[in-house]
């Protein structure tokens, strides 16, 4: 599935494409403040994505030829609509590409690819100082859940709670 406007072109990612797909991970991480969060590598995104159990997919907004944007999902799954459903990890396009339409674009190829994959829904979260990308994401007609909040273990806490018997 490719789409195509002029000048833009989205496309699933290519085991070539990992270097530029971290970079564009570490741009995120930056631009969301959150450098320093940063601790994976090319390597690991490379067995992830392509390795012989993929956990993640990816697709490439390429602007006259340059990538410009990613956006990386995997499959979740529904318990109550038993359905599988599509998780959009992050979505970014640089800042100098921004206002062009790629980031709608974006969210419209991952939506046919959930709608086609026949998933039940298409989910992601947002920071909550972002402003900017909730008024983006309302304007395509998603719902903005407020009672809902993203729990997380990692590192030593995840480690914690693996070793209590």
């Amino acid at each position: 599935m490719t789409d195509t406007t002029p000048s833009l072109n989205l496309r699933l990612a290519k085991p070539e494409d990992v270097a530029t797909i971290f970079a564009l991970i570490q741009a995120l991480a930056e631009y969301e403040r959150l450098s320093y969060e940063v601790t994976g590598n090319p390597a690991n995104l490379q067995e992830h994505l392509f390795g012989d159990r993929a956990y993640v997919e990816a697709i490439l907004a390429e602007w006259e030829g340059k990538i410009v944007g990613f956006a990386l999902f995997f499959c979740n799954y529904s318990t109550f609509l038993t359905r599988p459903g599509l998780y959009l990890e992050d979505l970014f396009v640089l800042p100098d590409y921004r206002r062009r339409g790629i980031g709608k674009k974006m969210f419209q190829y991952l939506a046919k690819l959930a709608v086609d994959r026949q998933y039940g829904r298409f989910e992601w979260n947002v920071l909550e100082w972002n402003e900017p990308a909730i008024l983006f994401y309302k304007s395509m007609g998603a719902e903005v859940l407020t009672d809902w909040r993203t729990c997380r273990l990692t590192g030593s806490q995840l480690q914690a709670l693996a070793e209590i018997s």
